[in-house]
């Protein structure tokens, strides 16, 4: 339902229309057109001089995929995609998971992260900044792409729900409530091995949050923007954590969000109301 990038801001419309928020130089806001959308995804990319420019990606209730924005690596290329189940979006490339479990890639190709065609039985995906993950139907975990600070270890992980692929690390969220990280966080990103009763959780590039049971959210990892000023949220149903700015929807519509604001991407107070918080609960 929601999405966050480096400098623009994304959410599903309760009618199924897509709202975008920010920096949109590059097209990655220029989903007014779109209808019948169930999910959405931003590229999201480190905050560095050299990053910025992104792409928006929806999801259609026929498997069908739109994307807009930069397409230098054909990360937009999604036109011919069909029967997708789930789409991510990260720096330079799309990846969707079609209903049988195999999963699709388009973008860039350097450091591997698109080399996803031998995957099966997949059910997420998640893209970092040059890798990407998938949680399998068995609770195991999958990486593909740049693994030199470890950001692919996760073949050891089992009774995942959740992944979540940061700038150089990956999240996952066990069954119990309890979250792995691997690869080279932050300072303070590695303490959210010590949350517990999470069940929801959103990589930004050098922040992670946390939902629990009860609509609380935690976060830890990098805060020089605010992005993990946080603790005073409430009843939280769905969240996304941007390059350096995060978004949480409540249950009664309204929407929180912290961190930057340089470029619009937390503009979010004419969303209120228009999305369907019961949707993002399940």
């Amino acid at each position: 339902m929601l999405a966050a990038a480096r400098r623009h801001s994304v959410a599903v419309l309760r009618d199924g229309t897509v709202a975008a928020v920010g920096d949109g130089r590059a097209g990655e806001c220029d989903v007014d057109h779109w209808n019948n959308v169930v999910a959405v995804a931003a590229g999201n990319v480190h905050t560095a001089r050299n990053t910025g420019k992104s792409h928006t990606v929806g999801l259609r209730s026929d498997g069908t995929v739109l994307a807009t924005g930069w397409n230098h690596d054909r990360q937009c290329d999604t036109g011919g995609w069909r029967d997708i189940a789930t789409v991510a979006a990260g720096w330079r490339r799309t990846l969707g998971v079609c209903s049988d479990g195999t999963a699709s890639a388009t973008g860039r190709i350097t450091e591997g992260a698109c080399d996803v065609s031998r995957w099966r039985d997949i059910v997420a995906v998640s893209c970092g900044d040059w890798h990407s993950v998938a949680l399998r139907d068995d609770g195991s975990a999958v990486a593909a792409g740049n693994n030199r600070r470890g950001q692919c270890a996760v073949e050891a992980w089992r009774n995942l729900t959740a992944i979540a692929a940061g700038s150089a690390y990956t999240v996952g969220l066990k069954a119990d409530g309890r979250v792995l990280i691997t690869g080279a966080p932050t300072t303070g990103l590695a303490d959210i091995d010590e949350w517990e009763d999470i069940v929801t959780v959103s990589a930004g590039s050098q922040h992670a949050v946390g939902v629990t049971a009860s609509g609380r959210v935690l976060a830890a990892g990098d805060n020089s923007h605010g992005q993990c000023d946080i603790e005073s949220w409430e009843n939280i149903v769905a969240i996304a954590a941007g390059s350096a700015h995060t978004l949480g929807l409540c249950s009664d519509g309204s929407l929180v969000s912290a961190g930057t604001n340089t470029d619009g991407q937390r503009d979010i107070a004419t969303w209120a109301g228009r999305l369907s918080p019961w949707r993002c609960a399940g």
